[in-house]
């Protein structure tokens, strides 16, 4: 879908200013409500704005410890283990991957030998080969969408070559 410099405006205050109203919006942007609201509808069934609910921290509900748990599974049980994982409320995050593994899934634990009883819970699933844990330290960048924005509306706004 064809993201153009209006769309980018939108997102890019989306994103600085999640809990402002259309109305707002709209004025901010100094364009009618009306279009502002197509544009939001359109942008939602294109499945390029995917949620407008609050974005919550595990640390700050308990959970404070980050790891990422790479999963080898036997072949032919990527969706049964993949339908087990949706089932464990510490995976936050599980994507089929290339490489070393066939998952690799975000945990968040209350502490590492909460992190230790998941990962052993993990391992007991019928599937699941084998696991590689890394452990997260610090966030050095968070999950952001910013500066992709930008970029994208940079790219909308120049001319194209014939």
């Amino acid at each position: 879908m064809a993201v153009d410099e209006l769309d980018t405006r939108i997102l890019r205050l989306l994103l600085e200013q999640p809990r402002t109203s259309v109305r707002e919006y709209a004025r901010v942007l100094g364009i009618a409500r009306g279009t502002l609201q197509a544009r939001l509808d359109r942008l939602e069934r294109d499945g390029v704005i995917t949620g407008t609910g609050p974005s919550l921290s595990p640390a700050a509900l308990g959970h404070p410890v980050l790891a990422f748990v790479h999963i080898e599974v036997t072949q032919g049980h990527l969706d049964d283990v993949g339908d087990a994982l949706a089932a464990v409320p510490e995976i936050v995050e599980a994507f089929s991957i290339t490489g070393g593994g066939d998952l690799l899934t975000r945990v968040v634990a209350r502490d590492n030998a909460h992190l230790e009883d998941v990962i052993q819970a993990l391992i007991s699933l019928p599937g699941v080969v084998r696991t590689r844990t890394e452990v997260a330290l610090r966030e050095r960048v968070p999950y952001r969408l910013g500066p992709l924005v930008e970029s994208i509306g940079a790219a909308a706004g120049r001319p194209t070559r014939n």
